[in-house]
């Protein structure tokens, strides 16, 4: 499938590879360490598509029109 594309879908939400300060934030913002994260596999086509590496943590925003914008975020595994 043609990347922009499958960005573009109105099924596929927002993913956002962040930075090291960021993944900080949001660590600290959780209570977490990056281990304890959900996963997500570097095959996902979109993790392909936006070129995410193995260890990167993204942000995946999506749009509701009853709960508005959510923040999901994910770290890239191996699959």
């Amino acid at each position: 499938m043609d990347k922009q594309k499958l960005l573009n879908h109105e099924l596929v939400p927002k993913h956002e590879i962040l930075s090291e300060e960021e993944i900080e934030k949001v660590l600290d913002k959780y209570g977490v360490e990056k281990k304890e994260l959900p996963k997500i596999k570097n095959n996902d086509p979109v993790v392909k598509a936006i070129e995410a590496e193995v260890g990167d943590v993204l942000e995946i925003t999506r749009e509701n029109p009853l709960a508005g914008k959510t923040e999901y975020y994910r770290v890239v595994i191996q699959s």
